[in-house]
């Protein structure tokens, strides 16, 4: 038998009340938020070490490659705190980590490489005559690359899918679901605003609130990508 604890057994433990609820529930998000420093702390450091220089945009962006494996562990343990009320929260988390790392990582390190490519073009631009005039493509395609990154978050946490077929049904979710895609965008420059105005580690305090929006904005991705593609493959 798996570890996971039903759902009714979990509330005879804790209790049936609000406040055992609401107990609960901090619990949850303190374990994910604790789980969620731990896997992104070489991001941290990295990017802590590297300064705010714009020089250095390019190896921040590669610096961020262990935030996707890390939300993608995030969004799934979510999901399964919501079906099963087990007691030891971590469990989801570390189970969805190392069963999805590598499916992250086959489109994640490739899809940061190129958004460090486009940031090491957008941050030299000025020193090639006339070559200014590409940088609103250049931002377009990146802020794309950005969002479809969000998607595939979503779509590999929640479904098990072949790394191309979750790409095409990424970037065909990417329009459709404006909300969603707005709504990454916006979680981006919120992010990218407390690090200029606060520091990294202010953003690291309140990671769980990003994951928990993130799952928020994901839940008609899931319900039109359950409905259309797969009826079943959910994690």
């Amino acid at each position: 038998m798996s570890g996971a604890v039903t759902r009714s057994g979990a509330t005879d433990e804790v209790g049936r009340g609000p406040l055992s609820r609401i107990t609960l529930a901090i619990h949850r998000m303190l374990v994910l938020e604790g789980l969620l420093v731990v896997t992104t702390l070489p991001t941290a450091l990295i990017v802590m070490l590297l300064g705010h220089d714009p020089s250095n945009v390019p190896l921040f962006v590669l610096a961020m490659l262990p935030i996707a494996p890390a939300l993608v562990a995030g969004l799934a343990a979510m999901e399964a705190w919501r079906r099963v009320a087990d007691l030891s929260p971590g469990r989801a988390f570390l189970f969805a980590y190392r069963r999805d790392l590598a499916a992250t990582l086959k489109w994640a390190a490739p899809s940061t490489a190129v958004l460090a490519l486009l940031a090491f073009n957008l941050v030299h631009l000025d020193a090639v005559a006339g070559a200014t005039a590409i940088r609103p493509p250049l931002l377009l395609l990146a802020a794309v690359l950005v969002v479809w990154q969000g998607h595939m978050i979503v779509l590999t946490a929640g479904f098990r899918l072949r790394t191309r077929d979750a790409a095409r049904i990424a970037l065909a979710q990417l329009l459709p679901q404006w909300r969603c895609s707005l709504g990454i965008l916006a979680l981006l420059i919120v992010a990218g605003t407390v690090v200029l105005a606060l520091s990294e580690l202010f953003l690291l305090l309140f990671a769980w609130v990003f994951a928990g929006l993130l799952a928020l904005l994901a839940r008609p991705v899931v319900a039109d990508v359950t409905a259309r593609f797969t009826a079943v493959g959910r994690s």
